[in-house]
């Protein structure tokens, strides 16, 4: 790669390239000059500006219409490649300039099972925006990317004025059709004790456990998922019984690749939040947008149960 920083370098104005290169393609001083909307005379002192930085004439100007010289010839080749290249770049086009950036974390099941599938509507309302998807880890307690909007996870005492609440969610029994053909009818809550239980540390069973008037410890057996997206995984490929939210479980629920095995829920130990770090007109509509599509999918699930 060339040294861009060398002494020796010089180098020309895109204004010069420009008219040297509308010139050489026109074959006219007039001509080029319509095309980039300048004087005609201002494409020559264009010209001959480029041309005395280079040290060599790049148009023989006697002649009608404009000609190339060797070296001018040699030259367009790589003036046009140059020019392709910046025209390229999605920065330099003016409906990209006016484009507002927002930048959003999430932990990794809300954004493939509540953000993503929802994004096209968002973004066909808004093409004025463009949004930038990172997720988080919220659980290692890491430090996430830098963000315009970040969507955590937390405890609802924990929120604070400045979170806004997006889903409260509720938490029941489910797992795959293969698991229950494979075990005794699970027609009350104490026939668990006959199924494998998943376990997570960021969904207790011991709130369901109680709730269901069993006093069973925390289950201590079996592979601890610390995401609650591969814990539904898990539940999908008949590996136990996991205490699902219907919200993050709405796409396996619909397709019967889980079922859920009571009426009984209680309400999940954290809830889905949203800190608005930027104050825009397109975070704040970002924000409202989210918290009515998770308003609407939270009632979907309430209606369903």
């Amino acid at each position: 790669m060339p040294d861009l920083s060398a002494a020796d370098t010089r180098f020309p104005s895109i204004e010069g390239l420009r008219a040297f290169e509308a010139a050489a393609r026109l074959g006219s001083l007039e001509r080029a000059a319509e095309a980039l909307h300048i004087g005609a005379s201002a494409v020559s002192k264009r010209i001959s500006t480029l041309e005395e930085l280079l040290g060599a004439a790049l148009l023989d100007r006697t002649l009608k219409p404009l000609a190339l010289t060797a070296t001018g010839k040699e030259y367009l080749e790589q003036v046009r490649a140059a020019l392709a290249l910046l025209a390229a770049t999605p920065l330099h086009h003016r409906s990209a300039q006016r484009l507002q950036r927002l930048r959003i974390t999430a932990p990794p099941t809300f954004a493939r099972q509540i953000l993503v599938p929802a994004l096209p509507g968002f973004t066909e309302a808004h093409p004025e925006l463009e949004l930038e998807l990172l997720l988080s880890t919220p659980y290692l307690d890491e430090v996430g990317p830098a963000a315009d909007l970040e969507i955590r996870n937390g405890e609802i005492d924990a929120i604070g004025e400045q979170g806004q609440v997006l889903m409260q969610d509720w938490v029941t029994p489910m797992a795959a059709p293969a698991l229950l053909q494979r075990l005794p009818a699970l027609r009350r809550p104490a026939d668990l004790a006959q199924a494998p239980l998943l376990r997570t540390p960021l969904e207790p069973w011991t709130p369901w456990l109680r709730a269901a008037g069993l006093d069973w410890p925390e289950p201590a057996r079996g592979t601890r998922f610390v995401d609650l997206g591969l814990t539904l995984e898990a539940a999908v490929c008949g590996q136990g019984v996991a205490l699902g939210r219907p919200s993050l479980a709405a796409p396996y629920l619909r397709s019967g690749a889980l079922r859920r095995l009571f009426d009984l829920q209680v309400p999940a130990a954290k809830s889905y939040y949203l800190l608005t770090h930027q104050a825009s007109p397109g975070a704040q509509r970002f924000a409202q947008w989210l918290g009515r599509h998770c308003a609407g999918l939270a009632e979907d699930c309430s209606a369903k149960t």
